[in-house]
């Protein structure tokens, strides 16, 4: 990776250490999403070792700033969902291009990572499929067994044939792979055979 990767790496990260939301991990209380970008970045790493540099930064930068566009924001329905969901890809993306001029990097590359975050054209571009990929598995593996205690049986199986839905084959063979809890296991398997 170039030193334009480094210091954009170190301003993304720099960036989302401002997160007052903390999660725990194993070496202690964290901003949340600078946890879920290292994540992001570690699953990238397992499941896609090759990735381009525009790819690797990409999702390390895929939540930049989420704090500042809470869900709450929007209504709590499908439609809010979605509406919250969009405008924040699109924050996202903006959001990126000036850390990343700021680190060298020119407007090709700039708006490559872009299309990335807001992963434009999913299914036809492989590298916008792994950043969906990664989010997919990053929730399979870290937030998922926190999620599902707070909702019923039959939404989280709509929503994890949804996200087996918009995840490569790959993915579905890695999440398979992936250190679930046996309930979150169990609902992963009901939701596949149904």
């Amino acid at each position: 990776m170039t030193t334009s990767f480094e210091t954009a790496i170190a301003i993304i990260d720099e960036t989302n250490a401002q997160d007052p939301n903390i999660t725990d991990t194993p070496s202690g209380s964290r901003p949340a999403e600078l946890v879920y970008g290292e994540r992001m970045s570690t699953m990238l790493v397992r499941v896609y070792p090759e990735a381009s540099e525009e790819l690797r930064l990409a999702v390390r930068a895929q939540h930049l700033k989420r704090w500042t566009r809470p869900r709450a924001d929007y209504p709590m329905d499908r439609k809010g969902y979605h509406a919250w969901r969009n405008a924040a890809k699109k924050a996202h993306a903006e959001d990126v291009a000036t850390l990343l001029s700021s680190a060298g990097y020119n407007d090709k590359t700039i708006s490559r990572v872009q299309a990335l975050i807001r992963k434009e054209r999913a299914k036809h571009d492989a590298e916008a499929q792994a950043v969906e990929d990664v989010a997919c598995l990053v929730f399979l593996e870290h937030y998922f067994s926190a999620f599902a205690v707070k909702h019923d049986r039959e939404k989280l199986l709509r929503i994890l044939r949804k996200t087996w839905a918009k995840m490569s084959e790959t993915a579905r063979e890695t999440a398979l792979k992936l250190p679930m809890d046996k309930s979150s296991y169990a609902l992963v398997e009901e939701a596949l055979s149904s």
